[in-house]
């Protein structure tokens, strides 16, 4: 029978406040949850966005973190696909097989416990977090700042136990979110013309994918010069600094860079910045007649998006995608033995590994422009 487990946590008390690294106590697994040890977890801006109070659906105090690889350290009653000593991955949108958006096959929007889990708790409506007493929500299902979490079976996957934790956590969002837009998404095939906005760990998976793919053109979009050099490593065949276009829109120049046969515009662009006036130019930098500009970046709260209705009405299609429409329990596993096999580029994306204990310094790399990822190795 599993027992409480004390261990050290970084707690987000209130919202744009330090993180305070504490001391909490982490309840058993309910029926149907896995308490996990967690070895390493990656940092993604959705986590400083919720930390700096912008998200009006954000809930304190919290454990924050949500790309996270680790080992099963107990498991609840009814639970079946995972056992203690099995290394996984944990899932933000989880996979339960037999909700509506499941049975669908059509996308990878489980539905079974968004409501509970939107409102930082477990789907019984309890959290299995306290520290001084005090209940401490869950974030996104995960909570991966604390070295021992409770998810539900359903929301992490077993994975091959030689893949190391501090790369596969990259899988549990930002690398499998851009290697899915291109592969399950947008399906890009051989010699199609792609721009990727953006080139952060999203945005060079999407580069990486597509070069994957055979794309005969890929061209990297970031006001950020360092990235040029990125963009190029992973596979872009051009890079464009918007400030380099002078008095022409990256739209107009992207539509006479790939300018044949009497028109122009990528057969596929691809938003990873959560900017709407950066989705607005994606979309609009694609071939008329059947260019389809994927949103992956998540804009701010209440912005929109807007277009003229004419470059909908003239073929170019306008998609969104979450984790890059990847099924976890279904394809992560597969994801995992392609990077084993050196099919997919998880490596070069991490760029600096801390341990646990200096998380804020982490989040402090994010504004550094020669960063692209840190993860954070447990004890």
């Amino acid at each position: 029978m599993a027992k409480p487990i004390t261990c050290l946590a970084a707690v987000a008390w209130e919202p744009n406040k330090p993180l305070v690294i504490e001391e909490i106590e982490v309840a058993p697994p309910k029926k149907n949850e896995v308490r996990v040890r967690v070895m390493a977890s990656s940092l993604c801006h959705t986590d400083s966005y919720v930390h700096q109070g912008r998200d009006p659906e954000g809930v304190f105090p919290v454990i924050l973190g949500h790309e996270a690889a680790g080992v099963v350290e107990s498991v609840g009653e009814g639970t079946s696909s995972v056992e203690p000593g099995d290394h996984v991955i944990l899932l933000y949108i989880p996979e339960c097989g037999k909700c509506k958006f499941c049975r669908s096959g059509k996308t990878n929007l489980c539905s079974v416990i968004r409501e509970t889990q939107g409102k930082g708790l477990m789907p019984d409506g309890t959290s299995r977090f306290t520290c001084k007493g005090k209940s401490l929500f869950h974030f996104m299902g995960i909570s991966s700042f604390s070295n021992y979490t409770v998810v539900p079976e359903i929301s992490l996957v077993k994975v091959d136990r030689a893949a190391p934790f501090e790369k596969i956590c990259l899988l549990g969002c930002g690398a499998t979110t851009g290697y899915g837009a291109v592969e399950k998404v947008a399906r890009v095939e051989k010699g199609a013309k792609v721009a990727v906005f953006g080139c952060g760990c999203v945005g060079l998976s999407v580069i990486a994918a597509a070069a994957r793919a055979g794309a005969g053109m890929i061209i990297g979009v970031d006001t950020n010069e360092v990235k040029r050099e990125w963009a190029t490593k992973f596979g872009a065949t051009h890079f464009i600094n918007p400030a380099e276009c002078g008095e022409k829109s990256i739209e107009t120049t992207l539509i006479e860079m790939t300018f044949e046969d009497g028109a122009g515009g990528v057969d596929y662009s691809f938003d990873c910045t959560g900017n709407v006036k950066v989705m607005r130019s994606a979309l609009e930098a694609c071939h008329k007649g059947w260019g389809q500009s994927i949103v992956i970046g998540v804009a701010g709260v209440g912005e929109c998006i807007s277009t003229l209705p004419f470059q909908l009405v003239t073929g170019r299609v306008w998609r969104g995608c979450a984790f890059g429409g990847v099924k976890g329990r279904s394809h992560l596993p597969e994801y995992v033995k392609r990077y084993l096999n050196k099919e997919l580029r998880l490596d070069e994306l991490v760029t600096t590994v801390l341990p646990f204990e200096k998380v804020s310094e982490g989040f402090e790399k994010m504004h550094d422009s020669n960063n692209i990822k840190t993860v954070l190795i447990y004890r």
